[in-house]
C-alpha cells in the first residue's frame, strides 16, 4: 500500500493513484487508518453521501490547542449540518456573488500592479519567480483587500496560513505543531481586534459585511466570524497559488498547451483554468468521518471510520475523463472535483475563477513567450499539493 510520506511518492503520486484505482472500490489503508475513495464516482460520492460527516475531534491536550480547535469547530469546512446550514447561510449572504464580482477591479488592478514589478526584472536581465511573484501576493492581496485588513500588514498572512495549513499533512513534525499553535493564537486575535474595531467603525469590506449579517434573527458569534475570515485566507488563497503554479508548470512542459495559451489567452482561460483544478489537482485528499454504519462503493463502513476522497486521483480516473494523464487546456466538458462537492462545495470558488480568469490571460499577454529556466522546486507536502519556486525566462 502507498507510503504517503515517502519522497518519492509525493514527487509524482500519479502511478500509485492510478493503482488505487485499478481496485475499483475503496481500500483500508493502515497507516492513515482510514478508507481511501481513490475512483472518480466514489470520491464524488463521499463528498455527497448525507452519512459522512466533516467532523472535527479537538486536538489535545485543549489548553495548548484551544484556538487551533475552535477555529476549524466554528468554520463551515468541519462543521455539518444544522450548524454547517445555519454558517453558510450567513457567510454566503455577505460573500455573495455580486461581492465577489466587485473584486474584478481590484484583482485587475493588483495584477497590473504585480505584472509592473515582474517588469522592472525583466527589463533588466532577469528571470522571475511564478510563485513568489505573482501567484502567491495575488489571492493573499486580494483577499486582504476584500477582508478590509491593511495592506502595510499583509506581509503577516501567508505564514499565519501556511503554519495552520501544514497541520492538514499526513503525520505532521511536533515543530509544525508548535508553528500551527502560535500562528492560530495570533492570527485569530489579529482578526479579532479587526472585527471589533469594525463593529464600532463600519467600513465596506467583508469583515464589517460579516459583523453585520442576520438571517432569520441569527448573527454570526464572534469565533464564528474569526473563523470564517481564517478560513477564507488559508483555504482561498492556498487553492489559488497551488493550482496556477500546479497548471502553469504543466503547461509550459508541453508546447501544444503554450500554443493555444500564446495565440488565444482569453479565449481558452474558462476552460484552462478548469484544467489547471483537474490535472494536478491544489488540495488532494479530503476525509470525512461516518456518522453511522455506511455502505459506499460496494464496502463497508462502520460508524466512526473515516474515508477519504483522493481528489487528484479521481481527476485522473479513465472512466470520467478522456487521456486522463494528458493535460487539455481546451477540455470541455470537465467534471473535476477539485473544488469539492455537495453541501462542501467550495464557497470560495466563483472567487478563484474570478482570479485565475483575469490573472492567467494577463500573464500571457504580456509574457507570450515565457519557458521554465530551470526544473521547478516542489513543496515537500502531498495534501496540499504545489510548488516553493518555479524560475521563468521571460
Amino acid at each position: 500500500m502507498i507510503d504517503f510520506s515517502d519522497p518519492t511518492f509525493v514527487a509524482n503520486p500519479y502511478p500509485g493513484l492510478s493503482e488505487l484505482r485499478s481496485y475499483g472500490k475503496p481500500m483500508w489503508h493502515d497507516g492513515l487508518g482510514m478508507f481511501l475513495a481513490a475512483c472518480h464516482s466514489d470520491a464524488n460520492d463521499v463528498f455527497r453521501n448525507k452519512s459522512l460527516g466533516r467532523i472535527f475531534i479537538d486536538k489535545k491536550p485543549e489548553f495548548e490547542w484551544e484556538t487551533f480547535n475552535w477555529l476549524h469547530s466554528d468554520s463551515i469546512l468541519d462543521s455539518e449540518p444544522p450548524k454547517h446550514t445555519r454558517l453558510r447561510a450567513l457567510v454566503a449572504k455577505a460573500f455573495n456573488r455580486n461581492k465577489i464580482e466587485s473584486m474584478r477591479p481590484a484583482i485587475e488592478r493588483i495584477t497590473s500592479e504585480l505584472l509592473d514589478a515582474i517588469d522592472i526584472k525583466v527589463s533588466s536581465g532577469e528571470n522571475f519567480d511564478l510563485i513568489a511573484d505573482y501567484a502567491e501576493p495575488l489571492p493573499v492581496k486580494i483577499i486582504a483587500d476584500l477582508l478590509g485588513f491593511p495592506a502595510s500588514e499583509e506581509h503577516l498572512l501567508r505564514p499565519w496560513s501556511q503554519a495552520i495549513v501544514k497541520m492538514y499533512e499526513v503525520n505532521p513534525s511536533l515543530q509544525y505543531q508548535s508553528d500551527a499553535k502560535a500562528a492560530a493564537g495570533e492570527f485569530a486575535e489579529y482578526v479579532r481586534d479587526l472585527a471589533e474595531s469594525r463593529k464600532k467603525n463600519p467600513g465596506t469590506d467583508l469583515i464589517t459585511d460579516l459583523a453585520m449579517v442576520e438571517e432569520n434573527g441569527e448573527k454570526l458569534n464572534m469565533h464564528e466570524l474569526v473563523a470564517t475570515c481564517v478560513l477564507l485566507l488559508n483555504a482561498g488563497h492556498e487553492a489559488s497559488v497551488n493550482a496556477f503554479g500546479n497548471g502553469m508548470v504543466e503547461v509550459l512542459r508541453r508546447p501544444d498547451q503554450i500554443a493555444l495559451l500564446r495565440t488565444n489567452p482569453r479565449g481558452v482561460t474558462e476552460t484552462a483554468l478548469e484544467e489547471f483544478m483537474r490535472f494536478d489537482a491544489p488540495l488532494q485528499l479530503f476525509e470525512r468521518t461516518a456518522t453511522k454504519d455506511t455502505e459506499l462503493g460496494g464496502v463497508e463502513i462502520a460508524g466512526g471510520q473515516k474515508i477519504a476522497a483522493l481528489i487528484g486521483s479521481a481527476n485522473r480516473d479513465d472512466a470520467i475523463f478522456e487521456s486522463a494523464n494528458k493535460m487539455n487546456i481546451a477540455r470541455d466538458p470537465n467534471p473535476h472535483i477539485g473544488f469539492g462537492a455537495g453541501i462542501h462545495f467550495c464557497l470560495g470558488a466563483p472567487l478563484a475563477r474570478l482570479e485565475m480568469g483575469v490573472s492567467l490571460p494577463a500573464l500571457w499577454e504580456k509574457y507570450p513567450d515565457m519557458s521554465l529556466a530551470s526544473e521547478p522546486v516542489r513543496r515537500p507536502t502531498f495534501v496540499l499539493r504545489g510548488y516553493e519556486s518555479v524560475t521563468i525566462s521571460a
